[in-house]
């Protein structure tokens, strides 16, 4: 609930409106912008009608005239998490079927290739040397976006830095399809979600039932034998470097 009531908060504060006589600089107008599309986001889980909008919006416009509600709010606090829930799994649900329409026509991009699993493979640049094994460490960089192509869930290179794994420790999409790979090589691999987070998802932006794109650099290999890897980090956030 914690997160929910910030969310509502700063709603408030972006709802609120500017007096006739207050003055903004484009950089603070821009900053307040930026508060609206980032409390847009926290409330896409909930997947507002125009109608359920207003709602709300009478929640936080009152709220903020300090007038009290008419009934207990704790009493509704897990409603409210039931609700989201629902939402997100409803949306999901509909994704999924976009999902499914979309590793088809991924599928018949040009040197792409589809495996028996169901995960699409497309090489962009070919790299040299060995492909490496399951249980080897990989060094790599990548971007992580939803079949939209523009919303991103991850990526190492807003890190700065590459990432390293076991990689028999991550996704099995990942498992998959890096194994594909030689050192210097770059390719695209769309993910069904039983390769990936299937039915839970994944933070806030992989919905259940997500299919995902990863663009990957293979940087260096590791052979087993050679080094011991640690596990990828654990994080509450959408998984990085597609970790399970």
């Amino acid at each position: 609930m914690k997160k929910t009531v910030i969310t509502l908060s700063l709603l408030a504060l972006a709802a609120s409106p500017l007096h006739a006589a207050e003055k903004l600089s484009p950089e603070e107008l821009k900053t307040l912008y930026t508060v609206g599309v980032n409390v847009a986001r926290s409330l896409a889980v909930f997947n507002l009608t125009p109608a359920e909008l207003e709602v709300v919006i009478k929640g936080l416009t009152e709220t903020k005239a300090g007038l009290k509600p008419t009934f207990d709010l704790t009493v509704y606090n897990q409603k409210v998490q039931d609700f989201a829930k629902a939402r997100r799994k409803a949306t999901g649900e509909k994704q999924a079927v976009a999902g499914k329409e979309y590793l088809e026509k991924a599928a018949r991009e040009k040197n792409a290739s589809k495996s028996p699993s169901g995960m699409v493979y497309i090489p962009l640049i070919e790299g040299k040397g060995n492909t490496p094994t399951a249980t080897d460490t990989v060094k790599v960089n990548y971007r992580g976006t939803l079949i939209d192509g523009v919303t991103e869930f991850d990526s190492s290179y807003k890190r700065g830095k590459t990432s390293e794994f076991k990689l028999n420790t991550v996704i099995k999409c990942w498992t998959e399809g890096v194994q594909k790979m030689k050192p210097g090589g770059k390719a695209r691999l769309v993910c069904p979600p039983e390769l990936a987070y299937g039915d839970n998802g994944a933070g806030e932006l992989i919905l259940p039932g997500a299919t995902l794109n990863f663009e990957i650099e293979l940087a260096e290999v590791k052979p087993a034998t050679a080094t011991k890897a640690a596990a990828p980090p654990v994080s509450s956030k959408p998984a990085k470097a597609g970790e399970k």
